[in-house]
């Protein structure tokens, strides 16, 4: 075991300094009464209060949270059934060249990721809008839930399927009362990943949105190319705020799921 040495709690504390010392001056700078946002002028709460007033943004973040919803359940529906043919299927023709085009968007730059997209809803006639957006944010999201959800069925115990056919379950019973629920928190973190890449994506996003929709990074990008307003500060603050709740909220359950897995396996070693 390696002993905790001052330069490794130096290199500690500066790491952490440099990745969240901006957060905390951004959320402290998110309460300046001044306008400018690199002069402290006393704290206030008015520009979180102007920014519930400011339809723009508004606007922008439930598009947001539409196609981030929408996309990340399509990928996760997609992509779990792509790491089913991967892992289950075997060989077969033209595996080599799915699996190529399942994990291409994985090492794809985004830029050309978007332009052909749009090159492709130019071709065959698709407006551009929100259905063009979660088009695009399913197919780069999709490989990554395929990832996630691969490596969990690698290591799945096939007998457990075996031993519910056996019991009379049809495959799809199968899959639905003992593979789903086993591979779930694989599933789960895949849905996660692709929502948040959803909520972060602002290249693919400028090539695919049309003039009737905007995500909320695109017109952060547009703001910020202005100056920065306090009222991103206080909308970024609201972002961080809701991503360490989740963040603490998904710690406590997968904690509370991993308790109550020991304790029922230690109640069936006392059984036996």
């Amino acid at each position: 075991m390696r002993r905790f040495t001052w330069f490794n709690a130096t290199a500690l504390t500066l790491g952490f300094a440099f990745l969240y010392l901006p957060m905390i001056i951004l959320v402290i700078y998110s309460f300046n009464a001044s306008k400018l946002v690199t002069v402290w002028a006393g704290f206030s709460t008015r520009w979180y209060g102007e920014l519930f007033q400011n339809d723009a943004f508004l606007d922008a973040a439930w598009v947001t949270v539409q196609v981030a919803v929408a996309s990340s359940t399509i990928a996760t529906v997609l992509g779990t059934m792509a790491a089913i043919v991967l892992v289950r299927a075997g060989r077969f023709y033209g595996r080599t060249l799915f699996s190529g085009m399942i994990y291409a968007p994985l090492v794809m730059p985004e830029v050309i990721t978007g332009l052909s997209l749009l090159l492709l809803f130019i071709g065959i006639g698709l407006d551009r809008g929100i259905f063009t957006i979660i088009l695009a944010h399913t197919t780069f999201s999709m490989c990554f839930v395929s990832v996630v959800v691969s490596s969990r069925l690698v290591s799945f115990d096939k007998s457990l399927e075996e031993a519910a056919l056996d019991l009379g379950c049809t495959p799809f019973d199968s899959f639905r009362l003992v593979t789903l629920p086993i591979i779930a928190p694989a599933v789960i973190s895949g849905w996660l990943l692709a929502f948040t890449l959803s909520l972060d994506d602002l290249v693919i996003a400028s090539f695919t949105a049309g003039p009737s929709a905007t995500t909320l990074p695109i017109k952060i990008f547009s703001a910020v190319r202005l100056g920065v307003s306090p009222e991103i500060n206080a909308l970024s603050t609201i972002m961080i705020a809701i991503v360490t709740v989740g963040v603490i909220a998904a710690s406590l359950i997968s904690k509370r799921a991993s308790l109550a897995q020991q304790r029922d396996e230690q109640a069936a070693a006392r059984t036996a």
